[in-house]
């Protein structure tokens, strides 16, 4: 495993559109954990692979109940809302307040393709949402509602 570096704002790469991921290979399995390195050395609760500069549809979330990753992941059902406090591994020492629902459920894949759904609400719901965001060239900023 290997620490890779944390694309940061002012990069054109968060703001496009990532391909769905077709390949579970040992490729895919060895950048997952490269992330997954790369996410706990930062003290971040989610990663985002345009974050580390690949356009693929992957992302990894834990909010300190266990690691979840998401392959070509799918928001099939959300509820409630939720004001809180975002910030971003790509946006060093900025935050702002958003409003995202209080609870969403997921439809992705897992690093060998098998389909499976996860639930997460508050801070898990609201980590689903901001890494699925980047895999859709959406930075938090755009969904400010405060500073």
């Amino acid at each position: 495993m290997a620490i890779r570096n944390i694309v940061k704002i002012g990069d054109e790469i968060l703001h496009k559109v990532c391909r769905t991921q077709l390949n579970f290979d040992e490729k895919l399995a060895t950048i997952l954990d490269d992330m997954k390195e790369t996410m706990y050395a930062a003290e971040g609760v989610g990663l985002a692979a345009p974050q580390i500069g690949i356009l693929r549809r992957y992302c990894i979330v834990d909010v300190g109940d266990g690691l979840v990753e998401l392959i070509n992941p799918v928001i099939i059902e959300e509820s409630g809302v939720q004001t809180e406090v975002e910030g971003c591994l790509s946006l060093p020492g900025e935050s702002g307040v958003t409003k995202r629902p209080m609870k969403v459920t997921v439809r992705a894949q897992d690093r060998f393709g098998n389909t499976f759904t996860v639930s997460g609400e508050g801070l898990k719901a609201r980590a689903f949402c901001h890494e699925i965001d980047h895999l859709n060239g959406i930075i938090y900023k755009e969904r400010l509602i405060r500073k």
